[in-house]
């Protein structure tokens, strides 16, 4: 071998093994630290019953919150970003626990969907869930969506490929065939695959559809189409794999058959009686009430939708009941959870319906507090989340948002709403015109 050829050899093998070091090198290098972040001045809000902090420095690192106390002597790191929060109420990151964002409704708008295909619907969805981070929304559950739309819309936001609320999901809404939802099943075993399917396919929640539902042209919401025998085997199969369940449900009758099985929530539950709302404060059964949807606030909704007359007239007749129901509720101390059935961010008597879902809470019978806390700590509860959302406390994520106003003394300081932080990252600030794109 020639001396000039040798030469090029070990030239070529050196400039390799370089490349070789210089990539273990890299991959051996400790990772960047994660960011840090301090919101300072503002006061943050005694969400699970205690005193408010004023001139507070709440520090951030990464996600999560890593430490709050007093602005006189809480250090902040070198290098830290700082946010002034003078003059601001700070407040968990908000749960609605009771959110379509595929929404279909009868009316001009749902007839206008009745051909989207699953690919158009999982990127409306995706808009939908980005406005409602920006209302404030921090966490939804989703309760019935088409075809795996929700997962595949999680997964994109976990990843980080799509902006919007940390997701619970209940999959497609199961029911008897005819009934009120899309999934449907037919006896014990009918129920049983069904539900096996639905956490197969990353199901956090089981929801069935256990009466009639408002937007229906046949099926009375008083009606029970379940058997025992089917109601019973769902529920014990979901509990089996340490799933819950809720049911879509305004029937007593229907009430009565699923808490005798060990059902775990109700959703709307329009005209629960007395006897119904005591037996699921004994049993600790969750309630979401949804109760801004047989309001009056949701008429703009409804009217931009072109909802039929014959609906109008269902919503109407619905919400004297559903009223009741709700002060009945509260007064007897059953367990509730801020949820609305309208987009959370959509317009509902002046403000967003999760908002006047709150400010409802209140002028039925809650404090001002529990409003709140149905929304953070009580939602953070029912979801098994409360480890890490529902409240700003150290080791849990920075979900926060800031108002200009107290909520506890009064429940429309919600209305201020100007900035919102995920996770640690400013998705919304009014004061310097940022909203996630």
């Amino acid at each position: 071998m020639s001396s000039k050829r040798f030469s090029l050899i070990a030239a070529a093998s050196l400039a390799a093994l370089s490349v070789v070091f210089a990539i273990r090198t890299a991959s051996a290098a400790p990772p960047a630290a994660p960011a840090v972040t301090a919101l300072v001045g503002g006061t943050v809000v005694g969400i699970e019953g205690g005193p408010a902090l004023k001139d507070a420095t709440v520090l951030i690192v990464g996600e999560r919150i890593s430490q709050i106390g007093p602005g006189n002597s809480t250090p902040i790191p070198p290098g830290a970003k700082v946010i002034a929060m003078t003059g601001r109420w700070l407040i968990p990151g908000l749960t609605n626990a009771h959110v379509h964002l595929g929404l279909k409704l009868p009316g001009a708008a749902g007839d206008s969907l009745a051909l989207e295909t699953d690919t158009e619907e999982v990127l409306r969805m995706a808009g939908n869930a980005r406005l409602s981070l920006l209302s404030g929304v921090t966490t939804l559950r989703l309760v019935g969506e088409d075809h795996g739309t929700d997962f595949a819309l999680r997964r994109a936001i976990d990843s980080g490929e799509v902006v919007g609320p940390r997701i619970k999901t209940a999959g497609e809404v199961i029911i008897p065939t005819g009934g009120h939802g899309s999934m449907e099943a037919d006896g014990p075993y009918g129920f049983a695959h069904v539900v096996r399917e639905q956490i197969k396919s990353g199901a956090d929640w089981i929801k069935i559809a256990i009466s009639g539902g408002i937007s229906d042209s046949h099926g009375s919401i008083s009606a029970a189409p379940m058997t025992d025998e089917e109601m019973s085997t769902l529920i014990e199969v979901a509990h089996r794999n340490g799933i819950r369940v809720t049911a879509h449900n305004g029937s007593n009758e229907a009430a009565r058959q699923a808490l005798r099985f060990g059902i775990d929530g109700f959703e709307h539950g329009y005209h629960l009686n007395a006897e119904i709302l005591k037996d699921m404060k004994a049993k600790g059964v969750w309630l979401v009430p949804t109760i801004v949807v047989t309001q009056p606030g949701a008429l703009e909704f409804y009217h931009k939708i072109g909802s039929p007359p014959w609906y109008l007239e269902r919503v109407k007749s619905t919400g004297v009941d559903h009223w009741a129901m709700l002060q009945n509720a509260i007064r007897l101390g059953v367990k509730i959870v801020l949820g609305t059935d309208q987009f959370p961010f959509e317009p509902n008597d002046g403000t967003t319906a999760t908002i006047a879902e709150a400010e409802l809470y209140v002028k039925a019978g809650m404090t001002p507090l529990q409003a709140l806390q149905s929304a953070t700590t009580q939602a953070a509860k029912m979801l098994e989340m409360d480890t890490d959302i529902g409240s700003i406390a150290v080791g849990k994520y920075a979900d926060i948002v800031a108002l200009n106003a107290d909520p506890l003394a009064d429940i429309h300081a919600l209305r201020t709403i100007d900035f919102v932080m995920k996770g640690g990252a400013v998705v919304r600030d009014d004061r310097l015109g940022l909203a996630a794109r």
